[in-house]
């Protein structure tokens, strides 16, 4: 989580290069060279069925594409802070969906963690809007559109961290990584396709190149893997908690790096936010399915 929140912040300079849907598609490309091994069914795994093949669209359709568009846009139109505290609502968002949909029961102690995250969130709306912040939109209506587009962001990374746990009840980390980018990369193939055609490629400078293969490697292979590694052993109700890392990166990355104000209410919010992420973290005790 940490690491997409690095790639999150990093997107706004990439976005102000290239088109968006270019820029999803040229990642999704890049990341299929990089995993084509990973496609290859391992000896130990039962041959595909029509339920896994119908999850694995949708992991990819809500956390590839969907969260890719709303992402991108939405850090295109607001700033990186604003991203980082609407970000802050994945763990609570993901604690209800798994509750609903996985029946995971959480205990007192990882319910206080998924306040301590909403309270994060809260105390950074509260914070007043640094003048420059609204300036560097095009206006508040653009913001507003910005800030939603992120909160559909939230929605889709709650259900790609549900879906996600119950594919790996069956499928590799690898394995599953692969296969939902291919799919990320056929969906955004027709838009990436017909902007490419009048893409003026040799406008963008080398390091914008540089920046989209760490991108394409940081948000297809890497973050992809390591999730679903965790997810194997870790329920997603609490899983969704480790999410509050996304906006505490992103936040930070615009503050110390593109120089966005960050005030004294917006820096105790992070601090309430890793209260949340260290309670979610003390060892605990399994009682009846349930994590207390």
């Amino acid at each position: 989580m940490s690491l997409v929140g690095v790639y999150v912040s990093l997107t706004k300079p990439l976005v102000a290069a290239i088109p968006v849907f270019l820029l999803a598609w040229m990642r999704f490309g890049i990341a299929a060279v990089a995993m084509a091994a990973w496609l290859k069914k391992p000896v130990s795994e039962a041959p595909l069925d029509r339920r896994t093949r119908t999850l694995l669209f949708f992991e990819s359709f809500l956390g590839n594409f969907m969260f890719s568009i709303c992402m991108l846009f939405g850090v295109s139109m607001t700033s990186t802070v604003s991203a980082g505290v609407i970000l802050a609502g994945i763990p609570a968002v993901a604690a209800l969906m798994s509750g609903i949909f996985l029946k995971e029961r959480m205990g007192l102690r990882i319910w206080l963690a998924v306040a301590c995250g909403a309270a994060g969130m809260a105390m950074l709306s509260l914070a007043k809007q640094p003048a420059g912040a609204l300036a560097s939109a095009a206006d508040g209506q653009r913001a507003l559109w910005g800030n939603l587009l992120v909160f559909g962001a939230v929605v889709c990374e709650a259900a790609y961290i549900v879906i996600g746990k119950r594919l790996t009840a069956n499928i590799s980390p690898k394995r599953i990584a692969a296969i939902i980018n291919l799919y990320g990369f056929a969906l955004m193939t027709p838009a990436g396709l017909y902007l490419a055609l009048d893409f003026d490629f040799g406008a963008v400078q080398a390091g914008s190149w540089g920046l989209l293969v760490f991108y394409a490697l940081a948000a297809s292979v890497g973050t992809v893997w390591l999730w679903m590694t965790g997810l194997q052993t870790v329920p997603a109700g609490q899983a969704g908690v480790f999410s509050v890392m996304l906006p505490l990166t992103a936040a930070s990355i615009g503050a110390f790096f593109f120089h966005e104000p960050l005030s004294a209410l917006q820096a105790g919010a992070f601090a309430v936010a890793l209260l949340g992420l260290l309670l979610a973290t003390l060892p605990g005790r399994q009682k009846h399915g349930t994590l207390v």
